[in-house]
């Protein structure tokens, strides 16, 4: 097996187990939350005790949010695939012959044709879970030793989120005013950077057109709220 192929099925092992893409989801969730929250607030020219409370009660409320939905997305997800096990599983058992027919169709659409494809069909057939392992693998398109942990995305969720959500609050914790706020800008500019630059890798778009783009959508984000907590100019006490 060649490096290429190995690193093809990590990839596709860590999209489909959904651990991988919530924790970058999680991360560039809070972090977009908490910058935009967090401008809007001082935007509206309130003080660091009340943009500390505020990005606080983000982050808590985001990452708990965050595990929760995700827990409930891969769990039913989860449920949804072992159904479809359960049935291959029983049709298999029900009508062993029509099992073998269906294996024979998966051979021969890989290039394997008439006899050989049925031989090769009834020699997997005569091991029920290799059969039905097959069958689901590449009839059906998914891993069924891959499912998804709801546990594990629910967490990798919630301490992400948190983890994003903490990265433009820092600051407020050590300065205030400006310059608080232009370092919160400048390290949460910096992360989106680094999480553009991990996507567009992952996914073969460019490093460097991936992280552009994603410093452009979240500079929109935090942009629209400090201009609307601009519009909003009152003093939180």
């Amino acid at each position: 097996m060649t490096m290429a192929t190995m690193d093809r099925r990590r990839l596709v092992g860590e999209a489909q187990s959904g651990t991988a893409r919530a924790a970058v989801l999680g991360m560039n969730d809070g972090l977009v939350t908490n910058v935009s929250l967090i401008l809007g607030v001082a935007g509206a020219n309130a003080d660091a005790s009340i943009v500390r409370l505020a990005g606080l009660a983000s982050l808590v409320a985001g990452a708990c949010s965050m595990a929760v939905g995700e827990y409930i997305s891969m769990q039913a997800q989860r449920e949804m695939l072992e159904r479809v096990l359960a049935e291959a599983r029983q049709e298999m058992t029900a009508d062993p012959d029509g099992m073998i027919q269906r294996l024979a169709r998966i051979f021969e659409r890989t290039g394997v044709h008439g006899d050989d494809a049925l031989h090769a069909a009834q020699s997997v057939g005569g091991d029920p879970e290799k059969a039905l392992e097959m069958y689901v693998r590449s009839g059906l398109g998914f891993n069924p030793q891959e499912l998804g942990s709801p546990i594990a995305a629910a967490f990798s969720s919630l301490v992400t989120f948190a983890v994003g959500a903490a990265i433009p609050l820092v600051p407020w914790f050590l300065w205030s005013g400006n310059l608080a706020s232009l370092v919160s800008i400048a390290l949460a500019a910096a992360f989106t950077l680094g999480i553009g630059a991990y996507l567009g890798r992952m996914s073969g778009k460019g490093a460097l057109v991936s992280a552009l783009r994603q410093l452009a959508v979240v500079a929109l984000a935090a942009g629209t709220t400090y201009f609307v907590g601009r519009i909003f100019r009152v003093r939180a006490t």
